[in-house]
């Protein structure tokens, strides 16, 4: 299917009319699946959110958002960090909630969970992420929109108006750089 019934009624919804997201909602609705599991790559498989979970609050957070849609690329690459930020959100949240949360729940398990480690991997991915970002915010946006978003190297360069040449010398110094740092961890 081509971009540009994406990309118009996008700039419908952008201004106001309801009636596009209905219409661009089936448009979408399978890519940003597909995102949503290349998103959950790194997570285990008991993960208590599912990627159509993950879409259906990505949804719910997209519906009331006052955004300037340019484009196709453009609103995948916002989906790719709220998602992001969801997944991460959970993770926090499941790890507070392991390590007591609200309750006085003392465990005699001295081994951590798979479930947990996944969280951990999760939160160390998104502080070297920040980390990174505050050093280089390019290489940092280019990995979160390949890692959480599922951007192909085309759609990268459609996204960030990116060279070939330069995105491939960012990428792969992006990688390696997290490489170093998740290694550290």
């Amino acid at each position: 299917m081509s971009d540009e019934p994406i990309t118009r009624l996008l700039q419908q919804w952008r201004s106001g009319h309801v009636e596009a997201l209905d219409q661009l909602t089936p448009l979408v609705y399978e890519e940003l699946r597909l995102r949503a599991r290349a998103a959950f790559r790194a997570e285990s498989k008991d993960h208590t959110l599912q990627p159509t979970a993950l879409v259906h609050e990505l949804y719910g957070r997209l519906a009331p958002a006052n955004v300037n849609w340019q484009d196709r690329s453009h609103f995948y690459a916002l989906c790719s960090r709220m998602m992001r930020r969801i997944l991460v959100d959970h993770a926090k949240a499941r790890n507070a909630a392991k390590r007591g949360g609200n309750s006085h729940h003392v465990s005699l398990d001295t081994e951590p969970s798979a479930d947990s480690a996944n969280h951990e991997d999760l939160l160390s991915l998104d502080r070297a992420l920040e980390k990174l970002s505050s050093l280089d915010e390019r290489k940092a946006e280019l990995l979160d929109l390949q890692i959480f978003g599922g951007l192909t190297f085309r759609e990268l360069e459609e996204v960030t108006g990116l060279s070939s040449s330069t995105l491939d010398r960012d990428l792969r110094f992006a990688r390696s750089w997290l490489k170093t740092q998740l290694s550290a961890v």
